[in-house]
């Protein structure tokens, strides 16, 4: 499988303007470099684990008047899922686009929830480090670390996405419903499907699963499986991409709703 080449060569400038450029190549949530008084920074909720059990009882709030109920495990795997959604997706847009990889700290990440539905809808990166390679025009400013080639460049966005996941792990399993296991599942769906996101939003998707098959292209613990993207056959015929999930939404516990197809739990019983 060729290795995804970035649509666009960075300036020499910042993550700033890298951010910029990646705002219009998505439609996942409102991009930032500043942190509006009413945000929520990741490290905040990660040192006061209360606000995970603040953010569950607003889903909660959310799932009851649609379908009457809002199991534990269901709101505890959205706000699992929603979170970890965070660092994945930065770091998947700015490898996919730009050909760099900022350092995933969550004193420099942030998210606003929507308005309806309290998922991430805004998400926020002050930092100005970031990792690169050697043809990136950027390479000499301050906030810039080479890297040698983009198996290395693959290697720190694991780094750095694994580094914020195993303070979300840590700080989650001591308030939610679920095991360090089913975290690590869920981090390694998040980035999975955050680089295929990148590319199948940015008009290549074939570019985003080979930049999904570049950064998991093995097990790499705690993480739990390699990229899993694979193509089936669809209704009409068409070979299409999908891929097998590691971790349960847990959707199927609400009123009315099913297994998804590609449930680790229906996948157990195949």
């Amino acid at each position: 499988m060729n290795v995804s080449r970035s649509k666009r060569a960075p300036a020499a400038d910042g993550l700033a303007a890298s951010l910029a450029r990646v705002r219009a190549l998505q439609s996942r949530a409102d991009l930032r470099r500043d942190m509006p008084a009413n945000w929520l920074r990741c490290a905040d909720l990660l040192d006061d684990p209360a606000g995970f059990d603040r953010w569950r009882k607003e889903l909660d709030g959310w799932l009851r008047p649609r379908f009457g109920e809002a199991p534990a495990r269901t709101t505890g795997s959205y706000v699992m899922s929603w979170y970890l959604h965070v660092p994945a997706y930065l770091g998947a847009l700015l490898m996919h686009h730009e050909r760099r990889v900022p350092s995933l700290r969550p004193s420099e990440l942030a998210f606003s929830l929507g308005d309806d539905r309290p998922h991430p809808e805004g998400m926020a990166l002050t930092g100005e480090d970031f990792y690169c390679l050697p043809s990136d025009p950027g390479c000499d400013l301050p906030g810039a670390t080479v890297v040698a080639d983009e198996h290395a460049l693959a290697a720190m966005l694991r780094t750095r996405y694994i580094a914020h996941a195993a303070q979300f792990v840590r700080a989650y399993a001591a308030v939610g419903p679920f095991g360090k296991r089913t975290l690590w599942a869920a981090a390694t769906d998040a980035l999975d499907n955050s680089l295929w996101w990148a590319g199948k939003q940015g008009g290549d998707e074939g570019a985003g699963v080979a930049d999904a098959a570049l950064v998991l292209a093995d097990t790499y613990a705690p993480l739990t499986s390699a990229s899993t993207l694979e193509t089936c056959e669809s209704a009409d015929g068409h070979r299409e991409w999908t891929r097998r999930r590691e971790s349960c939404c847990f959707s199927y516990l609400l009123p009315g709703e099913a297994e998804c197809d590609a449930c680790p739990r229906v996948r157990r019983r195949a």
